[in-house]
């Protein structure tokens, strides 16, 4: 592999919406960095008091949603699925097939950036497994193994 190749990469918002489907309130990644194409990749996600979920998940004591967690997981691996792919991967769908060995350390609130290393374990044909951790300033706040289908949209 070249100097090249080995580089990672990064990519915005307007990139991560070009290659993947969901948008506001369900687009749970701000930026990629770090994308090594078909290794890894870490999101990031800015989590923000405005985000819907908050006003009902706790309106005393705001809290993240875990499945909310593992779907930030996905969309980074999405991400790193149609940078591998290639721009014919775009705008398709991945799909959960499997989530496995989910776990929640600590509370993800308004106000924490939270960082999301994607590992790919394997893939064959359509389907990608990951291995995932999410941590919030280097804290493991979550961590999941996963399996995903990418199908045409």
């Amino acid at each position: 592999m070249s100097a090249a190749e080995n580089e990672s990469k990064v990519i915005d918002i307007n990139r991560i919406m070009q290659m993947i489907p969901h948008r506001y309130p369900f687009l749970m990644v701000d930026k990629v960095v770090d994308l090594v194409p078909g290794e890894s990749a870490v999101g990031i996600k800015n989590v923000t008091a405005g985000e819907p979920h908050f006003q009902g998940h706790f309106p005393s004591r705001p809290i993240m949603p875990g499945v909310l967690i593992i779907e930030a997981m996905a969309q980074t691996s999405a991400v790193l699925v149609v940078e591998t792919l290639g721009p014919d991967a775009e705008g398709k769908l991945v799909y959960f097939m499997t989530v496995e060995d989910a776990r929640f350390r600590k509370p993800v609130v308004p106000g924490d950036t939270l960082y999301i290393h994607v590992t790919k374990e394997r893939s064959r044909g359509a389907v990608w497994k990951f291995r995932s951790q999410a941590k919030v300033d280097g804290v493991l706040v979550a961590e999941a193994t996963y399996a995903a289908m990418i199908m045409d949209s």
